[in-house]
């Protein structure tokens, strides 16, 4: 097996793996993974448009706005006049949306810290030092077959390297 093969490999069971805990994550919460991420990024970035917020999600606006929708039924998110163009509206956490971003954090920050809590010291710290090399080396090769395509959906401004 090449270096490459086994870079693929390793990283696609480190996203799956992520992704069935944050599945299982969210299951607790009541919620689909893509009603959560619609969360967190507003708990993130602030009120946004329903088009700048299926940009940031990477989903389509019929998608985005089916879960608006179920997330607005369940009191999570409202709909507000974007002061800027009276004829926009904009899409906010409720004071419910806030609390649930803070637990679906606080619920995956717990499973990061057990995922560390298992590595010895040392690998703990070089895993944190490798990782945003390995980030900074993909959103590289990403640019250089797909010019935005990275940026696009992780702003690296997210990222706390």
């Amino acid at each position: 097996m090449t270096d490459a093969e086994r870079l693929r490999e390793l990283l696609q069971a480190l996203v799956r793996r992520f992704s069935i805990s944050e599945r299982a994550d969210v299951q607790c919460c009541g919620m689909t993974v893509a009603q959560a991420a619609t969360i967190q990024a507003l708990a993130r970035e602030g009120a946004l448009r329903p088009g700048r917020l299926s940009e940031l999600l990477g989903i389509t606006p019929s998608t985005l706005t089916r879960n608006v929708a179920r997330l607005e039924e369940s009191g999570h998110v409202v709909r507000e006049p974007d002061p800027e163009d009276g004829r926009a509206q904009r899409v906010t956490l409720s004071p419910l949306g806030r609390r649930t971003a803070r637990r679906l954090e606080a619920v995956e920050n717990d499973f990061a810290a057990g995922v560390l809590a298992r590595l010895d010291p040392r690998r703990r710290r070089q895993a944190l030092e490798t990782l945003p090399a390995l980030l900074e080396a993909l959103r590289e090769e990403t640019e250089s077959c797909c010019p935005g395509a990275f940026d696009h959906l992780v702003a690296m401004e997210e990222i706390h390297v």
